[in-house]
């Protein structure tokens, strides 16, 4: 057999580098077309049967599982170019159907004819800028959008702490993470939300298609979305997190609805059945009208932090003044709870925060301070493992507000009452003299002194 000249060889190299270099040349522009609706549309159909290929790994010709990036082209996916938010009616997910649509409208309102508020409508997930003091932090809206944005703020700070295998964890970390680790951190934060509301078997995902599946009925009141939906399970931790990751821009993107498609697959996830059960009398629906927006209810909040939609945060079940049931949380969670308001009273059982949701596995905490939602966290796993620990440690705030451009470092010393010598001059005006902060934290440390480290409380 004649081997092929030198020359040839080459030649034949630079033309495979050449179809190479035209195809990555092509799809790129492809995916810049599909993603202004300019043109083609550049989606990848689901394939279930790969359901339980890693996160890191793709598939080949053959079936076997490969290491991403080792194909016989480059990925695509290391090109920074947007994806589309709407996806083909042709990627192999369930339609939703009127009496699904129906029961969502349901779940979420209590009724079919309510619709989103614009609030809801505009918000996605978008970090802020990366390599900055805040590159960890996602940019947040008000209302119930703020609510759920901050809750999802939990398990980021979660993943980049504690979960991140190889890498630091440490506060300055946290500033240094570029726009590819904040993209597989959302994607690994949503994904464990969502794996964790679907009782850690089947995870259930919502996208938004170019076809309509259901038409306005004089019972059912069309929003121009909900009506598109395709489900997707997965039946794997890992591919659920890869297929968000995949279809990130779902949920990222500005204009694709990525707070109420995020807050949809939460509740197919955990289905209706389960959330039947867990809600009582005092919560039927999870959102609540307010000021011409909708608010979310405890139990959206709760299902976020621990899998499970109980509508209260005390410990376990307790009876309502009517001698009800009502359902609170059952075990502790990776992220905690804390609130305070100027209007809550000590004496009222029902509204205090039970020691499942004070103390978590890790010390990350969602906190509601006078219907505001911002997140409190240490960088030390054994805050809350180890009383030594727990006598002078540091925490740190993010409110979202955006006046903040860093996080607050508070120095929290459990030994030192220096505050309560001054406490009976402002015994008649509580929540005057010291931060809303400082109150939220003394519900878990109650004689605890808060050093600002040079920063301006916050009143």
């Amino acid at each position: 057999i004649m081997e092929p000249s030198e020359e040839a060889q080459n030649s034949q190299e630079l033309d495979l580098e050449e179809i190479t270099r035209k195809l990555l040349f092509l799809d790129k522009w492809r995916e810049i077309f599909s993603y202004h609706r300019l043109g083609t549309n550049n989606t990848t159909s689901q394939n279930h049967e790969g359901d339980r290929i890693s996160a890191g790994e793709t598939e080949d010709g053959t079936g076997r599982s490969q290491p991403k990036g080792q194909g016989h082209l480059p990925s695509s996916r290391l090109c920074s170019v947007p994806k589309p938010s709407i996806i083909s009616s042709k990627s192999g997910g369930f339609p939703v159907s009127l009496a699904m649509a129906t029961k969502l409208r349901q779940t979420l309102f209590g009724n079919t004819i309510q619709v989103f508020s614009s609030d809801w409508t505009k918000a996605y997930f978008q970090f802020h800028e990366p390599f900055s003091d805040l590159a960890f932090a996602l940019q947040v809206g008000k209302g119930g959008v703020q609510s759920i944005q901050m809750a999802v703020q939990g398990p980021i700070i979660k993943y980049l702490l504690f979960t991140r295998k190889g890498k630091d964890c440490n506060f300055l970390s946290l500033c240094r993470i570029s726009k590819h680790d904040q993209d597989h951190t959302l994607a690994a934060a949503l994904a464990g939300i969502l794996w964790a509301a679907g009782a850690a078997q089947k995870a259930t995902i919502c996208l938004i298609t170019e076809d309509t599946y259901v038409a306005p009925t004089p019972g059912y009141s069309g929003d121009g979305f909900s009506e598109r939906l395709q489900l997707f399970e997965l039946s794997d931790k890992e591919a659920t997190e890869k297929f968000i990751y995949d279809h990130l821009q779902c949920f990222k993107g500005e204009g694709c609805h990525g707070v109420i498609l995020f807050l949809y697959s939460l509740i197919f996830s955990r289905t209706f059945e389960r959330l039947q059960e867990e809600l009582d009398v005092s919560t039927t629906h999870l959102l609540q009208p307010n000021a011409g927006g909708f608010l979310c209810r405890q139990a959206v909040l709760n299902l976020i932090l621990t899998g499970r939609a109980s509508p209260h945060t005390f410990n376990g079940c307790q009876k309502g003044k009517s001698q009800e049931i009502l359902h609170g949380v059952l075990t502790r969670s990776d992220i905690g709870y804390l609130q305070w308001g100027k209007g809550t009273s000590d004496d009222d059982r029902l509204s205090q925060v039970g020691s499942m949701l004070k103390t978590p596995k890790l010390p990350v905490w969602l906190c509601n301070i006078n219907g505001n939602y911002s997140v409190l966290f240490s960088t030390n796993r054994q805050l809350l493992s180890d009383w030594k620990v727990e006598r002078l440690f540091d925490l740190y705030f993010y409110s979202g507000q955006p006046a903040q451009k860093k996080p607050v470092h508070l120095t929290i010393d459990t030994h030192s009452h220096h505050w309560e010598s001054v406490q009976h001059e402002d015994e008649h005006r509580p929540g005057r003299r010291f931060s809303p902060l400082e109150m939220v934290i003394r519900t878990k440390w109650r004689d605890a002194t808060i050093n600002w480290n040079g920063s301006v409380p916050f009143f």
